[in-house]
C-alpha cells in the first residue's frame, strides 16, 4: 500500500499512503568502520511495482551470485508458492531470503504480496529503529561478529546484542505491519486466504530468521568427521504443537483432526466446522484471527561457522515427502550448485508419486543459499540455469503480477485448497481431539518436526451463519 524504498546511495525512504516519497532522514545503513559509500542501492525511488526490475533481487526460477531458487506447480491448480532472494539487501554483506506458501482462494495473491512488501517493510523498520537508538538518521550495523576470534567476540559482545535486538524488533514490526496491510487491502480478500512465511537475513556471520506457518528452513553443515548433517533452523508452527494448541484453545478456537486424516490437526471456528486451517500462524486468515491464529513470527539468531555449507528454505510440498537429511543429501550431491533447487523439487515430485499416488501433489518452492557466496562458473545459458522470464509459466501463469489482484487474475479458478461439498461428504464426519495428550509434550519431540501432512491447508470455505449461537 504505497510502500516504497529508495535504493540510493544518498538516501532511502518510506512513503506515506499516497505513494509519495518522504524526505530524509534517510536509510544510511552501513557497517561500523566502513564508509557510507558501501551502500549498494540504485539512485532512484523504487515502488513495489518496480521491485522486479532490481538486478540483485530474484523471485522466479533462476540463480544469483550465491543462491538458486525454483518453484513448480502441483496438481491443485494455480501455483500458490512464492520465493525471493534479495542480495545487497542492506549492504553488500546482507542477503534476504524468503519462501511463502499461500492457501485459500486468493492464497497465490497473498503470497506474492507478502513476498514483495515484507522486505520493504523490514528495511523501513530497521531504519526507524536504529535511528531512535542513535538519535540520528544514520544506522550502524555490525555485520561480522565472529565466534572464532575470542578477543573480537568479547569486544563486540554488546554490539552483537544490539544487532540482534534491532533485527528482532524490526522483524516483529514488519510482520505486524504486513498483516495489518493485508487486512485493510481494498482489492485483496484475505478473510479465508493467507500465506505462510519463512524469512532469513544473512549479515556477515550472523543469521536472523523469522517464520510463521509450516514452511521450513534447514542448514547443511559438516560435523567433526567432515560428514554432512542436517540442522533444522525453524519449527513448523502447526496446530498440534502443544503451545500453539494451548493458545488457540484459550482464544475459543478449536483444534481437532478429521477422521480420514487423524495425523493432521486443524484450526476450526468455535461455532462452525470451518475452515479447518492446517497451521497455527499465518498472514491473512482473518476469520480465525480472533480465535488464536496469529501472525507474530518466531525469531531466532544463529552465528555461522566455517562448518556451515548451505541453507535450504522450502514450502511444505517438499517437507511432506522428504526428510531434512534427504534434502541435505540431495542438495550436497547436486552436479552443479545452480541446479540444486530444481533437482530438489524434481526429487520431491517423484516422492509424491511414489508415496502418495492418490494424493494431489502440492506446490513446491525452494531457495538454496550457499554460505561461501560461490556459485558455478558455467554460463547463464546452461541448461541447468533458468531465466527470470520463467515467471510467466512457472510462477503465476500470467504476464504481469499484480499486488492487488485486479489484473493478474481475470478469473479465479478452483485451486483445490478447499474441498467441495461432495468431497466432504465422502470423507465423513469429524473427530474431536482430546484436550490432554498434546499439552505435555516437549516442542523438540513434537512430530511436526518431521511430520508428513500431504493435505490441503484449508478443508473448506467458512459456512458462516447470520447469527452466532448463544454461548
Amino acid at each position: 500500500m504505497g510502500c516504497c524504498v529508495s535504493t540510493s546511495s544518498k538516501s532511502t525512504c518510506s512513503s506515506g499512503s499516497n505513494g509519495e516519497a518522504l524526505p530524509p532522514p534517510c536509510l544510511g545503513i552501513g557497517f561500523r568502520g566502513q564508509k557510507s559509500s558501501r551502500k549498494t542501492f540504485s539512485d532512484h525511488v523504487i515502488s513495489l511495482h518496480h521491485l522486479p526490475s532490481l538486478p540483485n533481487r530474484i523471485f522466479s526460477n533462476g540463480k544469483s551470485r550465491s543462491s538458486c531458487i525454483f518453484t513448480q506447480q502441483g496438481r491443485k491448480g494455480i501455483n500458490q508458492d512464492a520465493m525471493i532472494v534479495w542480495e545487497d539487501f542492506l549492504s553488500e554483506d546482507v542477503i534476504f531470503c524468503g519462501v511463502f506458501d499461500g492457501h485459500g482462494p486468493h492464497g497465490h495473491l497473498v503470497a506474492r504480496k507478502v513476498r514483495d512488501a515484507l522486505p520493504v517493510k523490514l528495511l523501513s523498520f530497521l531504519h526507524s529503529g536504529e535511528s531512535r537508538r542513535n538519535g540520528s538518521g544514520k544506522a550502524c550495523f555490525t555485520g561480522n561478529v565472529k565466534s572464532s576470534d575470542g578477543g573480537e567476540l568479547e569486544k563486540d559482545c554488546s554490539a552483537e546484542d544490539k544487532l540482534n535486538s534491532i533485527w528482532r524488533e524490526s522483524f516483529m514490526k514488519a510482520y505486524k505491519a504486513m498483516d495489518k496491510e493485508l487486512k485493510s487491502h481494498p482489492n485483496l480478500d484475505c478473510f479465508c486466504s493467507g500465506s505462510t512465511a519463512v524469512t532469513m537475513v544473512k549479515q556477515g556471520s550472523n543469521l536472523f530468521m523469522s517464520n510463521i506457518g509450516d514452511s521450513r528452513a534447514i542448514m547443511g553443515s559438516k560435523d567433526s568427521n567432515d560428514s554432512m548433517v542436517a540442522i533444522q533452523l525453524t519449527v513448523d508452527l502447526k496446530p498440534d504443537l502443544p503451545r500453539e494448541a494451548e493458545r488457540i484453545k484459550r482464544c475459543k478456537g478449536r483444534v481437532f483432526a478429521l477422521q480420514d486424516e487423524p495425523e493432521v490437526h486443524r484450526v476450526w471456528l468455535p461455532f462452525d466446522d470451518a475452515p479447518g486451517l492446517a497451521m497455527a500462524r499465518a498472514f491473512g486468515d482473518f476469520c480465525l484471527k480472533e480465535y488464536g491464529v496469529i501472525s507474530i513470527p518466531e525469531f531466532s539468531h544463529r552465528l555461522l561457522t566455517d562448518k556451515d555449507q548451505f541453507i535450504v528454505l522450502a514450502s511444505d510440498g517438499v517437507w511432506d515427502v522428504l526428510s531434512n537429511e534427504e534434502v541435505v543429501e540431495i542438495v550436497s550431491s547436486a552436479p552443479t550448485r545452480s541446479s540444486a533447487a530444481r533437482i530438489l523439487v524434481d526429487s520431491a515430485a517423484r516422492e509424491w508419486k511414489l508415496k502418495y499416488p492418490t494424493s494431489k501433489m502440492d506446490d513446491c518452492a525452494v531457495v538454496c543459499l550457499f554460505l561461501d557466496g560461490k556459485m558455478d562458473s558455467e554460463s547463464d545459458n546452461d541448461e541447468q540455469c533458468f531465466s527470470s522470464a520463467t515467471i510467466q509459466s512457472n510462477h503465476s501463469g500470467n504476464p504481469i503480477e499484480s499486488d492487488d489482484g485486479q489484473k493478474s487474475e481475470p478469473s479465479l479458478r478452483r485451486n483445490f485448497t478447499v474441498r467441495s461439498s461432495e468431497e466432504n461428504e465422502a470423507y465423513g464426519g469429524l473427530t474431536v481431539d482430546t484436550e490432554d495428550g498434546t499439552s505435555s509434550a516437549d516442542d523438540q519431540n513434537w512430530s511436526g518436526l518431521e511430520g508428513v501432512t500431504r493435505v490441503n491447508s484449508l478443508v473448506q470455505l467458512p459456512r458462516f451463519s447470520e447469527e452466532r449461537p448463544n454461548p
